[in-house]
């Protein structure tokens, strides 16, 4: 009986390093994130002189306008780049699956844009969307068309900051589709084929169904990465024009550097996690509907 229970608490005991770190890695910050919103804390201070000022930094972002707009903009960029990215990153997928001449050039040219670090990034596209300098323009110009403010209409600049998102990470998904169609049986394509499918019908019936786990898990990476991006438009725009291309991660870096409000900034932090946790969760019961249906 006792080697019995010592059994089955065998699994537990191989797991619990890997829980232990867990807890410390993240448990732990959330815990202190949620803590220190309840405090007004400045920047350079010791936490010694912070003020307990319970959920008056909650209620001051529930009622902030500008927070909301920033995560309207925020819901807008993660649906437009991460949309375009799983079409054009399965489109590439599709084609470079088929053996075709010059194979390796063109996965190693597709996939360098996701190599090149974040700051690079932002620097590279700001002089690319450069109104007096940029190649774009230079390039509209050749063609006949007007010049045009990028980095300084509010419309443009956000289109040009979802350009530049769906030029980093679209071989993100290239690579995750193109592995998962690197392992697919080839049985069950034939199979197909016999059965007189075409070749879309193939694409659509048979193996983005079977592909479905690999295309949620790279949806979820994006949306939760879109999320916290920062870098690239820090560099970009910085938030500008106005609040066009402030993202939340960007407005949660403000209010901790700039306005120097620690708590507050903690209090933004943790609205993202809970926004980003139900939108994942939200994904994950409306991809297994019959997981969802088992729950009830």
């Amino acid at each position: 009986m006792p080697s019995a229970r010592l059994a089955r608490l065998t699994p537990y005991v191989y797991i619990l390093p890997a829980v232990l770190v867990m807890l410390v890695g993240l448990v732990y910050p959330i815990l202190s994130a949620v803590r220190l919103g309840f405090y007004d804390w400045p920047l350079g201070t010791d936490f010694d002189s912070a003020r307990f000022v319970g959920f008056q930094a909650f209620a001051e972002m529930l009622a902030s306008t500008q927070v909301w707009t920033s995560m309207g903009i925020t819901v807008a960029f993660v649906l437009i780049a991460v949309s375009a990215e799983l079409v054009l990153g399965i489109a590439l997928a599709l084609f470079l699956e088929k053996p075709v001449r010059g194979m390796r050039f063109f996965r190693t040219v597709f996939v360098l844009p996701m190599m090149v670090a974040p700051i690079c990034v932002g620097l590279i596209w700001r002089y690319l969307f450069d109104a007096n300098f940029g190649p774009i323009n230079h390039l509209s110009a050749w063609l006949g068309l007007s010049p045009q403010a990028w980095l300084a209409d509010p419309v443009l600049a956000f289109s040009a900051m979802v350009i530049t998102d769906i030029w980093q990470w679209t071989p993100f998904v290239l690579i995750m589709v193109l592995a998962g169609l690197q392992g697919l049986d080839e049985s069950v394509i034939e199979a197909a084929r016999i059965d007189g499918a075409s070749a879309w019908q193939q694409i659509v019936r048979v193996k983005l169904p079977i592909l479905k786990p690999i295309l949620i898990v790279t949806l979820l990476a994006r949306m939760i990465d879109g999320f916290r991006g920062l870098e690239v438009i820090y560099v970009m725009t910085f938030g500008g024009p106005g609040l066009s291309t402030e993202l939340f991660s960007l407005h949660i870096f403000k209010a901790a550097f700039i306005s120097q409000k620690l708590g507050y900034s903690s209090a933004l932090s943790i609205l993202l996690l809970v926004i980003v946790s139900a939108l994942s969760l939200a994904i994950l019961l409306i991809s297994n509907p019959l997981k969802a249906k088992a729950r009830r």
